[in-house]
């Protein structure tokens, strides 16, 4: 099977409607979003439309902390992601807040656990950016039997963690377009990037395939027009900050 692995979308539709055409392109058998369907972007609703119907298709949806955010809207702005809350929120129907609300953090694939975040503590949010943090994801994986990969989200970065023969992790920053030989003998943790919002310099969308049959991982960047994404923010009267940012993949 060929599984498409898709993260923080960020209610950008333009890169999602970009990555699900690579996809297709690439002939993905099954789609997973791994959370954060919405936040920052500007068209939260269509997202999650988008989504909701390629459940059925077979797609897996995981929610993330920032879906968890547009249902319950912090009552007080701490950090820069709570400051779209409310505002995705309204622009939600009721029924797509339910539809959020019952996602679940998790969800095992065979071999495979999905995630947002960590494995370690799902509904904590925990950021997985270095060996210490992908080594607790990994152990808390033991807990499902016969997990051999965990796929996330959350940190929107594209990196590749696996366990040897020894308990120490190696971790390398992988090449678009390339395929890895993923062997099932050994512990592999990736993160797949953002889809809607990467932050590593460049505005190119991120998401990644993963073949079962040919146990390789492959991750990818999408041209899309980051600045029609961009003009949408500024229209609907977000932060300019977050227009930036796409624009500058930052």
């Amino acid at each position: 099977m060929r599984l498409a692995l898709l993260s923080d979308i960020h209610g950008n539709i333009q890169a999602l409607d970009a990555c699900l055409a690579h996809a297709r392109a690439q002939q993905v058998q099954r789609f997973a979003f791994l959370g954060d369907l919405v936040g920052y972007g500007a068209n939260p609703a269509e997202v999650v439309e988008r989504v909701s119907l390629l459940t059925e298709e077979g797609a897996i949806v995981l929610k993330g902390n920032h879906d968890d955010m547009a249902v319950r809207p912090p009552a007080t702005v701490q950090t820069v992601g709570d400051s779209t809350a409310t505002w995705t929120h309204q622009q939600l129907s009721p029924v797509q807040r339910l539809w959020i609300d019952t996602l679940p953090f998790t969800q095992q694939l065979d071999s495979v656990l999905l995630v947002h975040a960590s494995a370690d503590g799902p509904e904590l949010w925990r950021y997985v950016y270095d060996q210490r943090a992908a080594a607790a994801s990994l152990n808390a994986a033991n807990e499902w039997p016969g997990v051999r990969y965990v796929f996330g989200g959350h940190v929107h970065l594209q990196t590749l963690y696996y366990r040897g023969a020894t308990d120490g992790l190696m971790k390398f920053t992988p090449q678009p377009g390339v395929a890895v030989p993923v062997p099932k003998h050994r512990q592999w943790l990736a993160t797949v990037g953002s889809v809607g919002q990467p932050r590593d310099g460049n505005p190119q969308a991120m998401y990644a395939v993963l073949d079962t049959e040919r146990a390789q991982l492959t991750f990818h960047r999408v041209l899309y027009d980051h600045y029609s994404a961009a003009a949408a923010i500024r229209r609907a009267g977000l932060p300019e900050f977050f227009a930036n940012r796409l624009e500058e993949g930052r």
